[in-house]
């Protein structure tokens, strides 16, 4: 079977098609840093807090087994 010839210009088509493609939108990196960088600092803060906070028990583990 023999194709028949297209009317259409192939050329102009992919044209076409290139012109109606929507826009792509690059991708932004500077949201994805800044919650990154939210996040690492509230770690650190929460690690300071952790070192620099006051033992719950105040009395020696030892000398509180001792007493029993």
């Amino acid at each position: 079977m023999a194709e028949t010839a297209s009317t259409l210009d192939p050329i102009a088509l992919a044209r076409v098609r290139v012109l109606l493609a929507r826009p792509k939108r690059p991708q932004r990196i500077w949201p994805v840093l800044a919650a990154a960088a939210a996040l690492a600092v509230s770690a650190l803060a929460f690690a300071t807090a952790m070192i620099l906070a006051p033992p719950l028990h105040m009395e020696h583990v030892a000398h509180a087994r001792a007493a029993i």
